[in-house]
């Protein structure tokens, strides 16, 4: 069973190239440790109302991947940083992380 994601990143302007080089790692290191299924994540990367930049990255964890990638000093590496190229805004945290599932209507 699978997992997906939708990863928000609220960069903070100027972030955006530092942001990048981290977010290009990523999922390599994510599927490397086995964390993540084969099939490669799709980014998007616009501005938020006012102008701000917000990143997306969707992907599929599987089952447990994760809670695991938490304690994984290699993604730690990666998930640390990007933490502090992003920022809080208009009330919502710097990331957000919904797991979602595909309906069918």
């Amino acid at each position: 069973m699978t997992n997906k994601v939708i990863c928000h990143y609220r960069v903070a302007r100027g972030n955006e190239s530092s942001f990048e080089r981290l977010l290009k790692q990523h999922w390599p290191v994510l599927r490397k440790l086995g964390l993540v299924t084969e099939i490669p994540p799709v980014h998007y990367k616009g501005e938020e109302q006012d102008g701000e930049p917000i990143y997306f990255e969707i992907f599929d964890w599987i089952e447990g991947g994760s809670d695991r990638a938490h304690e994984h000093p290699e993604v730690m590496a990666i998930w640390e940083p990007m933490d502090v190229l992003c920022e809080e805004r208009h009330g919502k945290p710097n990331m957000e992380f919904p797991h979602v599932g595909v309906i069918h209507v």
